[in-house]
């Protein structure tokens, strides 16, 4: 099923609540004014809500799962429904808001 790219101004969250922001989006690609996002460049979370007493906050983010068809530079681009896994707590990052304009698969 199609889904919606993402991109660098995307909202972008742990499953705590903090805010994932890219390490390396690809300048050479925007859409809605904004660098797409590949698979390639993990996420960088702050503000993770995590309670130490149940577990470190969650510190980065790699994507597990990307576009099949569709590449920047070599690599597969993120999709709204892209699946991520957070270090050290194994949890997802959950896309909350992304561009409404390009669509891939």
């Amino acid at each position: 099923m199609p889904g919606f790219l993402l991109y660098a101004q995307a909202t972008v969250q742990c499953a705590h609540a903090g805010q994932a922001q890219p390490t390396l989006p690809n300048p050479r690609v925007k859409v809605s004014g904004g660098p797409i996002v590949t698979q390639s460049g993990p996420y960088m979370v702050s503000g993770c809500t995590q309670q130490p007493a149940t577990g470190p906050p969650c510190v980065t983010a790699q994507w597990v799962s990307a576009a099949l068809r569709i590449k920047a530079d070599g690599q597969p681009v993120l999709l709204q429904d892209s699946q991520a896994v957070c270090t050290p707590t194994g949890t997802p990052l959950i896309v909350n808001a992304t561009q409404t304009r390009v669509k891939g698969m």
